[in-house]
């Protein structure tokens, strides 16, 4: 019989980390707990994709390995198509690579590209044709390219997943990406209207709707967590999206709220904490305090809080929404073994 707990995914190594050797702990005990996958952000400091989810490989043998997410113009495709093929030579076929559209403000003091939509688009075309064993000339909104072939095709390239939540953003994961992972703090009724563009998209391409997987992040802190877990797991990492205005407001627009207080925690400056150095616990503490300029109901409604049933209950509102995978955050497996044997007990 299908239970809940065989759609569970879960983060590791979330937001900003001082070891990346500890994910490979959390995946090990997320593969004993028997989740679905994990996915793994990237961060060029401690989490560059390619060395943590090369370690993942061989230190997991069940798990689906997500890249949850990397970004559009970091690395050159032919680069990036590599990183794919061999990534599923290594996992046995167990890789999935997400992209995110980018941290704009960001990426310019970077000199990192910035794509459109259809460059997005049009990224994607090329990898494929890359792990095909075509051999690409392009110029176009995804750059210029005047010839590139992978010495080997991949026969078995892995799905290709867009982190979205705007509805411009949405319909293009459905009309060319094999999945998308929503942004976490959406509302049931958030996820729904998202879920319904990404159909629509699919549909108006020509595409199968129920083929395009979707997953719901879900920050999931259920009572059995001190407060100073909590803290950070939910306080922190509320304010850590909604201080970037790119980033939260799409998010508030979706649930039908009011901008009003994230535009105040947007004034706070907090998002210069995102990517400088400094001391992580501090600022964690840091955002986790400012979590005052918030309304308590973004907080009760676009996640799962509470005792352990009242989580298995609020995920399963996320699937019923329409979500095909749950994707558990701000939690890490060796926190969430009371959540997955609840939700062993649930069916489908």
């Amino acid at each position: 019989m299908a239970v809940m707990a065989d759609l569970l995914h879960s983060y590791i190594l979330p937001g900003r980390a001082a070891d990346p050797r500890v994910g490979i702990t959390q995946a090990q005990e997320g593969e004993r707990l028997g989740l679905a996958g994990v996915f793994l952000s990237e961060r060029w400091e401690t989490k560059e994709l390619g060395a943590v989810m090369g370690a993942l490989s061989q230190a997991t043998k069940r798990l689906k390995l997500v890249a949850g997410l990397t970004h559009f113009g970091t690395r050159h495709p032919l680069v990036q198509a590599g990183m794919g093929a061999t990534m599923q030579m290594l996992s046995g076929g167990r890789f999935v690579l997400g992209f995110g559209r980018a941290v704009p403000p960001l990426f310019r003091k970077l000199g990192i590209t910035v794509l459109n939509n259809a460059g997005m688009a049009d990224h994607v075309a090329i990898l494929r044709r890359l792990w095909s064993g075509d051999t690409v000339s392009y110029s176009g909104p995804a750059g210029d390219y005047p010839q590139m072939q992978l010495a080997q095709p991949c026969d078995n390239p892995p799905p290709v997943i867009l982190g979205a939540v705007g509805p411009k953003t949405l319909a293009l994961a459905g009309a060319h990406f094999d999945g998308l992972v929503l942004h976490p703090f959406l509302t049931a009724e958030g996820v729904a209207r998202s879920v319904a563009i990404v159909r629509d998209a699919a549909r108006a391409a020509g595409r199968d709707p129920a083929a395009i997987v979707v997953y719901a992040t879900v920050v999931t802190a259920p009572d059995t967590l001190s407060a100073a877990e909590r803290a950070t797991i939910l306080e922190a990492r509320a304010v850590s999206y909604f201080m970037h205005r790119e980033v939260g407001l799409p998010i508030v627009t979706m649930n039908g709220w009011d901008e009003t207080p994230m535009n105040r925690l947007v004034d706070t400056g907090l998002s210069r904490l995102e990517y400088g150095q400094g001391d992580i616990e501090e600022s964690r503490r840091q955002m986790a305090r400012a979590v005052e300029l918030l309304p308590s109901e973004w907080l009760m409604t676009g996640a799962a809080v509470g005792s352990v049933a009242h989580c298995v209950e609020r995920l399963r509102d996320y699937r019923n929404a329409g979500a095909d995978q749950i994707l558990l955050h701000g939690t890490t497996p060796e926190q969430q073994g009371a959540l997955v044997a609840a939700m062993r007990e649930k069916p489908l």
